[in-house]
């Protein structure tokens, strides 16, 4: 038995798994030293918010109030998870091949601009409204992919540092996706009052299947969005880990060198990384604004959008894992509608919430570190043990050596 469990946290996913859940736990533990030393130090806020404040955060949507309000908090959660899963797996896919993709905020925007005008652009009736729906899809997955690859294919073929070229891609296809709305007024919804926003796809007959889901959550935005986000992240896992594809990914991040003597192209993997890695942050981009109750803000210039950058520690936090991003993703948006709910039950302003977020965020990044560590423990640990074989080895054929 005790070997059994000794066994069980050696394994690589337990490591992965108490790493996490050690960075949630650190992230959750400062971010209520945070809120106790606002009430410390603040006539307006009782100590005991800072416990209640903790408590509402934990609670996530079912701190909202009545069943209504948690059906429409929980569905909207569930809604939003999935754009930052599939950035999340973005992230995750280029880490597995040793690369950086910071460029999934350009890549989401090249996505939703694609698939907005897509499916804004062409006429339907309610027999061919799913066909264009589907088209938008796809059209903004292939945009991401195309952009995706322009860092791999610096990296790849001119050995530029992809980080620095998605940078760069990132604020071109900030100006890009401004420039292109900008010249086509007709996607602006002017008439509705909202002329920094773009239609939603609802006013072209064009929306996600909901399949009742919007009954079991009434009023909140979800639809079948989560479920097509988590059948990618399960294909994600089977390509990584079951294919031969997945194996010259990996191996091409462990060492690309080693990649190439042993027969592999490194350079097209590493151009197919980051072209999956686009495709990925561009579909969430895409299944979010196909919704039909979200509106694309078209001035993007000034500011990228936070779903790309947040791919990041929900990749850290799911140690690269697809799986584990399923989690990380949902946890981080449980997180979140629980801090909406901060101001309105204690003395914190609504701007704590966002710092607590961000505390917990932050903390997710140290999730390889303690998994790092913990693997050197256990080697130290073997090492020790294979010194202390060889020694007892070394001492018992001395006395064997006496003895003849």
């Amino acid at each position: 038995m005790k070997n059994r469990i000794k066994a069980f946290f050696a394994k690589e996913g337990t490591k992965s798994v108490l790493s996490s859940l050690l960075c949630i736990a650190a992230g959750i533990f400062v971010g209520w030293l945070v809120l106790l030393a606002l009430a410390l130090f603040s006539d307006k806020i009782p100590v005991s918010h800072a416990f209640k404040g903790l408590g509402i955060i934990l609670a996530g949507p079912f701190a909202s109030g009545g069943s209504k309000n948690i059906a429409f908090v929980l569905g909207d959660m569930l809604f939003e998870a999935a754009p930052l899963m599939l950035t999340g797996l973005s992230v995750a896919i280029a880490f597995k091949t040793g690369l950086f993709n910071i460029g999934a905020p350009g890549q989401y925007l090249m996505g939703a601009m694609s698939s907005v005008i897509v499916a804004l652009a062409i006429p339907t009736t309610p027999a061919t409204a799913f066909w264009v729906w589907l088209l938008a899809l796809l059209v903004g997955m292939i945009s991401g992919m195309l952009w995706g690859m322009i860092p791999g294919f610096f990296k790849a073929f001119l050995g530029v540092n992809e980080v620095i070229v998605c940078i760069m891609t990132n604020w071109i296809a900030a100006n890009v996706v401004s420039w292109v709305f900008y010249n086509n007024k007709q996607f602006i919804n002017a008439a509705g009052g909202k002329s920094a926003y773009t239609l939603p796809t609802t006013a072209n007959g064009v929306s996600t299947p909901k399949l009742g889901l919007d009954k079991l959550f009434p009023g909140s935005n979800i639809d079948i969005g989560i479920f097509i986000a988590i059948a990618i992240a399960i294909l994600i896992f089977i390509l990584l880990n079951k294919t031969t594809l997945g194996y010259e990914l990996k191996a091409c991040g462990h060492n690309k060198n080693a990649a190439k003597y042993a027969g592999m192209n490194e350079k097209r993997n590493i151009v197919l990384s980051m072209a999956l890695a686009g495709g990925l942050a561009a579909l969430g981009a895409s299944l979010y604004f196909l919704n039909g109750g979200a509106e694309l803000a078209w001035n993007t210039y000034g500011k990228l959008p936070d779903t790309g950058f947040n791919g990041i520690p929900v990749a850290l936090l799911a140690s690269n894992n697809p799986l584990g991003v399923i989690f990380g993703s949902g946890f981080l948006r449980y997180i979140d509608k629980g801090g909406y709910n901060l101001a309105g039950f204690t003395a914190y302003n609504e701007y704590v919430s966002d710092l607590i977020i961000a505390v917990i965020i932050y903390f997710a990044g140290f999730s390889k570190l303690i998994k790092d560590l913990l693997s050197r423990r256990k080697a130290a640990k073997a090492e020790k043990a294979d010194v202390a074989i060889k020694a007892d080895d070394a001492t018992q054929a001395g006395k064997e050596e006496d003895g003849k």
